[in-house]
């Protein structure tokens, strides 16, 4: 029988960032760490860089100074992909624009909604506002007109505007666009 044995990766885990980025956070110098960790600052300071790979017990040591567990420091960052054309549709009222939402549904801190618009689609006649405390609107293609109860912004391709959710708008587009609208939080969540 042959032995099927994977080989050790090839670099080790790089943990530095994050040791330095808890150490940051919690605004700890250096020094401080070295102090309650019985370890140099030199040697944690090579630790954060990554050049070089400490022994089991000064990663626990570090841990323990810093408030996390070791598992932390081997975790993948949480993320996820949404392809557009797995996107599911969502409708934010109006005429003439096929809206994507192009974040996770479970993500409630930011929604990001992608959307095609046809050559005078609107947003609908009356002023509305939506349940976040920011909205951001970025013009990929094209252009599109915001109008607010005072004013009105043209935006064209490579145009980005910010404003509160609360504030009153509808859009329209005089031509063929492509926009981002990003909702801070997702209007869903019930974080405003």
């Amino acid at each position: 029988m042959r032995n099927v044995n994977p080989a050790a990766h090839e670099s080790p885990p790089r943990v530095g960032a994050k040791l330095r980025a808890a150490r940051l956070a919690q605004h700890l110098t250096l020094e401080t760490v070295a102090q309650h960790s019985n370890l140099t600052k030199g040697y944690i300071s090579r630790v954060e860089r990554d050049d070089t790979s400490p022994s089991v017990a000064t990663l626990m040591a570090l841990c323990q100074v810093l408030g996390l567990s070791i598992g932390q420091l081997f975790e993948e960052p949480d993320s996820a992909i949404v392809r557009l054309d797995d996107a599911p549709f969502i409708n934010l009222g109006g005429a003439g624009a096929m809206e994507h939402m192009v974040t996770p549904r479970g993500q409630s801190q930011v929604q990001m909604i992608h959307s095609e618009i046809e050559s005078g689609a609107h947003g609908g006649e009356n002023l509305y506002t939506i349940n976040c405390k920011v909205e951001v609107l970025h013009i990929i293609h094209g252009e599109l007109h915001l109008r607010f109860a005072t004013s009105t912004e043209v935006l064209e391709a490579g145009d980005t505007i910010t404003f509160p959710g609360s504030e009153p708008h509808t859009w329209s587009a005089p031509v063929q666009s492509t926009a981002l609208w990003v909702l801070i939080p997702a209007p869903w969540s019930g974080l405003v």
